[in-house]
């Protein structure tokens, strides 16, 4: 609604967003109080820059090993589903990673033990992503890297906002925004500040974190709308009361939706250990696949959409971060109930 209203007149400004100069008083107080809001919502310590670029976390993939490594680094890469893999993959082509544990044989279905990781000692850091979307299996701890620096890094595209998570944990996290905090753009990174300005030489300018920083994000023109969309919900995520609160609702939501599978006798399933089900993406089946079709155009009449499974994975998966609303997800489990009563 807000961002409605103040379209084509910011605050009085006589100028939309995506009209201001990025760097022009009025753009400025948007990316400094979206920024401000952010650490309020993560408790972001002051050792920590926050980044707001573009290129989606994917472009991390890169820049992490090109800003953290020299070409001969050994690095640690945890592979519990297919955006680890390929932060593995494009790490490859920039340092010397291994792949210390993958799910991929049971078909990302578990976390590894922390205790029984073989960390390199010699590794510049260890590499996880904390909610894998495709495969609905999330990190509800995070391992200690043994490291020398003790460095761990994050992928939390998929469930940044969600939930509190401890900063300080973390040399660098990293997330695409367009799960949780605003239109797809926006990629926000936080680094230490300590492990800046090492980048190899190769590096593109607009990867190098060093200079983002000594520019507050403004070294070129940024996603400046997608930004203030951030801001925007930023403001809203504490207004709910913060992510302690974020995070109940989304306990709530993905339980009932969970249950509604165990609880179906086999008719869905959901192939994800128990432990580590995500909150933001819940994967299922159908024992009779030749069901689904029809499940997804069944759900589509009654108006709930894009829940048919990754290409890669088939069946389905009912994505529900943070905006999906209770009601949305009570909805699909009276229609899953339903359906499953007329094809039992």
């Amino acid at each position: 609604m807000k961002a409605e209203s103040e379209l084509y007149n910011w605050r009085g400004s006589g100028m939309s967003v995506m009209e201001m100069s990025h760097r022009g008083k009025e753009f400025m107080s948007i990316i400094q109080k979206a920024e401000s809001d952010l650490r309020a919502l993560l408790n972001i310590p002051e050792e920590y820059a926050v980044l707001f670029l573009q290129g989606g976390a994917t472009s991390q993939f890169a820049a992490i090993p090109l800003n953290l490594c020299k070409p001969d680094d050994p690095v640690d890469y945890v592979v519990t589903g297919s955006w680890g893999d390929k932060a593995f993959k494009e790490a490859q082509k920039f340092c010397k990673p291994s792949v210390i544990w993958s799910g991929k044989s049971e078909k990302y279905t578990k976390i590894p033990s922390f205790d029984g990781l073989e960390q390199n000692p010699d590794a510049k850091y260890l590499h996880i992503c904390a909610n894998e979307t495709i495969h609905g299996v999330e990190f509800k701890d995070y391992p200690t890297p043994k490291n020398n620096d003790r460095l761990l890094i994050a992928d939390m595209s998929s469930n940044f906002c969600s939930k509190p998570v401890d900063v300080s944990k973390f040399g660098l996290i990293y997330a695409g925004a367009q799960k949780n905090v605003g239109p797809s753009g926006v990629t926000i990174v936080i680094v230490r500040k300590d492990l800046i300005g090492n980048a190899q030489e190769i590096t593109p300018i607009m990867f190098d974190y060093k200079i983002h920083v000594e520019n507050n994000s403004l070294y070129n023109t940024p996603p400046c709308y997608g930004i203030y969309m951030c801001g925007l919900v930023f403001e809203d995520l504490l207004a709910q009361g913060g992510l302690k609160e974020v995070e109940k609702k989304n306990i709530k939501k993905a339980q009932i939706l969970y249950d509604a599978i165990d609880e179906s006798n086999g008719f869905y399933r959901c192939p994800v250990e128990k432990s580590v089900r995500s909150l933001m993406n819940v994967p299922f089946t159908l024992e009779k696949s030749d069901l689904e079709a029809e499940f997804v155009k069944e759900a589509a009449k009654e108006k709930m959409v894009q829940l048919k499974g990754h290409r890669s994975v088939g069946g389905m998966r009912a994505s529900i971060y943070n905006a999906m609303p209770l009601a949305g997800v009570e909805k699909l489990v009276a229609f899953m109930k339903d359906f499953q009563a007329r094809h039992a």
